[in-house]
């Protein structure tokens, strides 16, 4: 009797759920169906504008080539490539092009992440002692009185564990090697993270001897954190991040060229390469490729525009592609809400680097109001992006039904074009 109970209950249950997803899925095809009809189309006039403007950036030697594309409503209303994917060769820059995703990996590891949360494996407030134990242990780092004499570094335990949403929104302490005080950029390289050879899981046990630069959970702090998600990811699925990806994001989106080990030389001769003088880019292109088994969640992906395209139009969609769900509404709505504004205890710093009138999901930005600037910068509120080092940067527009991408290899120039890329998708949907 009790066995029978809790059969029909559990089946119950179940029938409630998905009569829930169908009505949200629904409801998402309603919304997507209205922004096709209201969105403003883009003016021609206006997108030669974006011709004119990297055609000059490519004449004046300021970047070696780019990739351009903006999709409204699902097709290609604007895809263009522009110079040299090698300026030493004198290869041209092609739609095949494969490019160094550096930071925009990030959203496509935390899309894998939400995929273990809707399927039970994985939830955000799990500490991340559970799938790691050695961060049991970790100790936060209290700055020394003069700034940066670590004799005077006091350690002390943290005000509680470090969670998995703590890693999906870079409020863990754990940073980057360049970012934050003096004393903890020295302790960074004093761990000797990228020594020889070291996959993932090595990876993270060197980072986990390391204190962390803030308390758990009160400092947005750009930083390793996605690559310990990766390898939170492993272990929960016993594959690489890698395998894992391929089997449920980039084989289903037909994100054939989407790796983080390019085999053949006939793929190493379609990869995008730096200017010579852009040294900076060089040399973290550098760290990247010398470390194939290092598949880094945060950085490590290569890609093409139109592999990225397939993952920005699945964000487009509510979380689906082709009739295919790759997150649940629930999770997808989980990821793309900012979860450090108002009422988190989450502060804002120098290095808060999804910007001015931007709070942050999961893995990705999302715009929360106009901001601080006037006037303000342009795009919609509830408009998703990431960027990245390398100069790579996209936006998801919903009120828009738009999405826009912007491939390129530069460190050099990324802040000045960035924002300049951005006007100018913006001018050519406006009426103005």
């Amino acid at each position: 009797m009790s066995c029978g109970y809790d059969r029909a209950l559990h089946t119950a249950v179940r029938t409630l759920r998905e009569a829930v997803t169908t009505i949200a899925c629904l409801a998402l095809v309603t919304s997507s169906a209205a922004r096709a009809t209201e969105a403003p189309a883009p003016s021609p006039d206006k997108l030669e504008r974006i011709t004119a403007f990297f055609n000059n950036e490519v004449a004046t030697g300021t970047i070696p080539g780019a990739a351009i594309l903006i999709q409204q409503h699902g097709k290609p209303v604007y895809l263009k490539t522009f110079g040299y994917r090698d300026v030493t060769t004198k290869s041209p820059m092609r739609p095949d092009t494969m490019f160094a995703l550096h930071s925009m990996t990030k959203p496509i590891t935390n899309t894998g992440a939400m995929m273990l949360v809707d399927e039970g494996r994985l939830s955000p407030q799990d500490p991340l002692s559970k799938y790691i134990p050695a961060f049991a242990d970790v100790k936060v780092g209290i700055e020394p009185d003069g700034g940066n004499d670590l004799g005077k570094l006091e350690l002390v335990p943290p005000i509680r564990p470090v969670t998995i949403e703590d890693l999906m929104r870079h409020t863990s302490g754990i940073t980057y090697e360049y970012i934050g005080a003096d004393w903890i950029q020295k302790l960074y390289r004093a761990g000797h993270l990228f020594d020889g050879k070291f996959d993932n899981k090595e990876f993270v046990a060197r980072l986990a001897k390391l204190p962390l630069s803030r308390q758990p959970g009160t400092m947005w702090r750009y930083g390793h954190s996605t690559d310990v998600l990766g390898r939170v990811i492993e272990i929960v699925t016993g594959k690489t991040l890698y395998q894992f990806e391929k089997e449920r994001i980039f084989d289903p989106m037909k994100m054939n060229d989407t790796r983080y080990v390019l085999d053949a030389e006939t793929e190493r001769t379609r990869l995008a390469e730096p200017l010579p003088s852009d040294t900076i880019l060089i040399a973290g292109e550098n760290d990247r490729r010398v470390h194939p088994e290092w598949e880094s969640g945060g950085g490590g992906l290569v890609s093409t525009i139109l592999d990225y395209a397939r993952f920005a139009q699945m964000l487009l969609n509510g979380g689906e592609l082709d009739g295919k769900r790759y997150l649940s509404p629930a999770a997808f709505k989980t990821m793309t809400t900012d979860h450090i504004g108002p009422g988190s205890g989450v502060g804002r710093d120098y290095w808060y680097f999804p910007g001015d009138g931007f709070g942050y999901g999961y893995g990705i930005a999302v715009r929360t109001d106009p901001g601080i600037a006037k006037p303000p910068p342009p795009g919609s509120i509830g408009e998703l992006k990431w960027d990245s080092g390398s100069g790579t940067y996209f936006g998801v527009d919903p009120k828009l039904d738009m999405i826009y991408i912007m491939l390129e290899q530069t460190q050099n120039e990324r802040q000045r074009i960035t924002p300049a890329f951005r006007k100018l998708v913006y001018e050519a949907f406006s009426p103005d």
